[in-house]
């Protein structure tokens, strides 16, 4: 009785006329060379194949993993490359793409109203050397906040910050002037990177000081630079910036995400008032 089972275990499972003495290293079955697959030790059948990449972690491609990781900053570069896209674009179609999405005060009159220029403004920028400053400056700044807030605290604070700076045109620049660039935006970065690193007790005297002379920059006349897209963005990123130092502890979540939705709130509606108080 026991000797047809030994003699049957000597042949391969799925080819049971190929006699064979391997056995699978998981489940001890029988294989023959066809059916096995070399393992970190010996050789595992079809079957314990099959499980072992079912349940092995799912991986991206080496350059997504690069990019992607839980400790890259996706969001930088994503802004990043997204406003090189659109520079690349006003160099080969012109004064188009710009004119489409630039900011002026006007365009937040009744007759005139295209809402969506605060914010697409951030993305067209007047010169390469423009776009290119205002990118190293993001790259700086943007590392450091995204690794600090991760990707959806900063994703708003970008956009929230550069659509205060389209409020400070709006309430400081003449309304024909036109304006583009991400500095509004930029400057947000610095005023939360400054609020954050104040109330935790960190250093911010040489960020004090930077952010110092870029304001005192943007008052030089003749170089043409928007510093009301500064002071609107830097208060704005002050102001988001102090939401999340106030609201960082995990039982404040609701909280924090009440008080910034209710913030951009605040600045859509401030888009409308300058011409409901003329």
């Amino acid at each position: 009785m026991n000797a047809l089972p030994r003699e049957a275990a000597n042949f391969c499972y799925r080819h049971p006329g190929r006699q064979s003495f391997i056995l699978c290293q998981r489940c001890g079955r029988t294989i023959c060379t066809e059916c096995q697959t070399q393992a970190a030790v010996g050789v595992i059948c079809p079957e314990c194949m099959k499980e072992q990449r079912r349940n092995a972690p799912r991986t991206k491609p080496a350059i997504l993993t690069r990019l992607t990781g839980s400790d890259r900053p996706t969001v930088t570069y994503s802004i990043i490359g997204i406003t090189l896209i659109v520079y690349l674009l006003q160099f080969v179609f012109g004064s188009q793409v710009t004119n489409l999405l630039l900011y002026a005060g006007v365009f937040s009159q009744p007759g005139s109203f295209e809402p969506w220029r605060l914010l697409t403004t951030a993305f067209v920028h007047g010169s390469i050397f423009h776009v290119l400053l205002n990118m190293y400056t993001l790259w700086i700044f943007g590392q450091l906040l995204e690794q600090l807030l991760g990707r959806g605290r900063y994703l708003a604070l970008y956009l929230l910050s550069a659509l205060a700076g389209s409020l400070g045109v709006l309430f400081l620049a003449d309304p024909f002037t036109p304006v583009v660039g991400a500095s509004g935006a930029i400057f947000g970065l610095m005023g939360a990177f400054l609020v954050i690193q104040r109330r935790l007790g960190g250093n911010a005297r040489q960020l004090l000081v930077l952010v110092g002379i870029n304001l005192v920059i943007g008052f030089i006349p003749g170089l043409q630079i928007a510093w009301q897209a500064h002071i609107g963005g830097m208060i704005g990123g002050a102001v988001i910036g102090l939401i999340f130092v106030q609201t960082r502890h995990i039982r404040q979540k609701s909280l924090q995400v009440g008080l910034i939705a209710a913030f951009a709130a605040v600045l859509v509606l401030l888009s409308f008032v300058r011409f409901f108080t003329n």
